[in-house]
């Protein structure tokens, strides 16, 4: 059997049977044209199909061991997709610590009708099980979540909503196919925004949704298509490109958020850290047990409040402060005011999301540098 490492390394890969490009070409027209009266090819509109795009959907689809990806123009258009299999008496249940694009997007479509949302700790067994006495049509995981980095039990979960005859999607944004394979734990679907780790230099918008059925991908497509949220040639094409290196990354990136993490546990200016990659962490047995590896995302609380969070985050240098995720650069956030200022302030509270809270995507930089960088900003509290 072909290892996955070397099947996105070849996705696509001398395919090209007009010149022999061993690249695979960008196809940017947006119409093609038809072989006669009333004779279609494989492709007649750029918002229907496109090569690029089918490729990308192929490749992520493959990695995921789904039946096909529907490739959008972003994470949060893969999200809303989804909700399209659902009519407006129908409820969903999700993560209450989820990322607050996500948070904010279900309480307003919720808001017009067009379904039924419930946001509870996915992790508290009791809130669990009173959710799906409700019997939901779709439970929404996100896990590890953003930016406390929780986990909870994919199949346990996906279990259970099989018993009521719920579907279960999981954003697997955070760790990638690489990480975790939401499908063979029992998922119907399967999420990412793929500006984030898939294409992993922080130059494309992108989403993706992995179905495991073929008839489920056949819906995704048809609304896909519908409502007109198919991502773009050129960015499929460079997700496509950015994927090559995509167990590389998270490889380097890993490793050196395991150092940063054990860094950060024993800095007296930390009062707490979220990563299941340290042994202490609540998640870590959960962890080893569905995924492989605890990526490259980790989040801490600063002692000293909102100032010294301020603080640190304006004297890094190597960090940048900004959103997003998963890039070959580290980054470096406050969910409270960023990531997460969608979210009301008792949302906010409800999820555990302080005003100390910091949350980093950990780059490809040498971990020397990275540690030196943070001990040089807390030495400015």
């Amino acid at each position: 059997m072909t290892h996955k490492r070397t099947k996105i390394v070849q996705a696509d890969i001398g395919t090209d049977k007009n010149y022999k490009a061993v690249s695979p070409p960008l196809y940017l027209s947006s119409t093609y044209r038809f072989e006669g009266f009333e004779k279609e090819g494989q492709y007649d509109y750029g918002r229907s199909g496109n090569p690029n795009r089918d490729a990308l959907g192929k490749a992520i689809a493959e990695l995921e061991g789904g039946a096909g990806g529907v490739v959008t123009a972003s994470g949060m258009a893969a999200i809303d997709l989804v909700t399209n299999l659902l009519s407006s008496d129908e409820l969903i249940v999700a993560p209450h610590d989820c990322y607050g694009g996500t948070h904010r997007l279900l309480t307003h479509r919720q808001n017009q009708g067009r379904f039924r949302t419930l946001f509870i700790d996915q992790a508290d067994p009791k809130a669990l099980a009173s959710a799906l006495e409700q019997k939901p049509s779709l439970i929404l995981i996100e896990t590890p979540s953003n930016p406390l980095m929780r986990l909870v039990d994919i199949a346990e979960i996906c279990k259970a909503a099989k018993n009521i005859g719920a579907l279960v999607a999981v954003d697997n944004t955070f760790l990638s196919p690489a990480r975790q394979l939401p499908l063979s734990l029992g998922a119907d679907f399967a999420i990412h925004s793929t500006t984030k780790y898939l294409n992993g230099h922080s130059d494309v918008v992108g989403g993706c949704i992995v179905a495991k059925t073929p008839e489920h991908f056949e819906q995704l497509g048809w609304w896909a298509n519908c409502t007109g949220v198919t991502g773009a040639p050129f960015d499929a094409f460079m997700t496509l490109r950015g994927m090559r290196t995509l167990h590389a990354r998270m490889d380097i990136a890993e490793s050196n958020a395991l150092a940063l993490a054990k860094f950060l546990k024993k800095h007296k200016a930390v009062d707490h850290v979220y990563y299941p990659g340290l042994r202490s962490d609540a998640g870590y047995k959960l962890m080893k047990k569905q995924q492989s590896g605890p990526g490259a995302m980790l989040s801490f609380d600063i002692k000293g409040g909102r100032e010294a969070a301020k603080t640190v985050l304006e004297s890094v240098s190597l960090f940048q402060l900004a959103e997003s995720l998963g890039g070959v650069e580290s980054l470096i956030c406050h969910p409270a005011t960023m990531t997460h200022r969608a979210m009301d302030a008792d949302a906010r509270a409800i999820a555990g999301i302080k005003e100390t809270l910091i949350r980093i995507s950990v780059g490809l930089e040498d971990k020397t540098d990275l540690i030196s960088d943070l001990k040089d900003a807390f030495a400015k509290i």
